[in-house]
């Protein structure tokens, strides 16, 4: 079953960090955002594979979007 990775805030994506197919565990970094002029990863929560990335570099993505989704 697929699961999603929420944006927690509004921020700016400056780095995708992972590609469909790969796979992940607990604590890897998935993209890198910029908000406020502070760098923030967003780490996975839990193991799997990524099945889609939802963002690009440059994207400014708001609280609740989308970031990627994984298996």
């Amino acid at each position: 079953m697929a699961e999603d990775v929420v944006a927690e805030i509004v921020a700016s994506v400056l780095e995708v960090l992972v590609a469909p197919g790969q796979q992940i565990e607990v604590g890897d970094s998935l993209v890198l955002l910029e908000s406020m002029k502070m760098e923030i990863p967003v780490l996975a929560e839990e193991p799997g594979t990524i099945a889609d990335i939802k963002v690009q570099v440059g994207d400014v993505i708001q609280a609740g979007d989308v970031i990627a989704t994984f298996e």
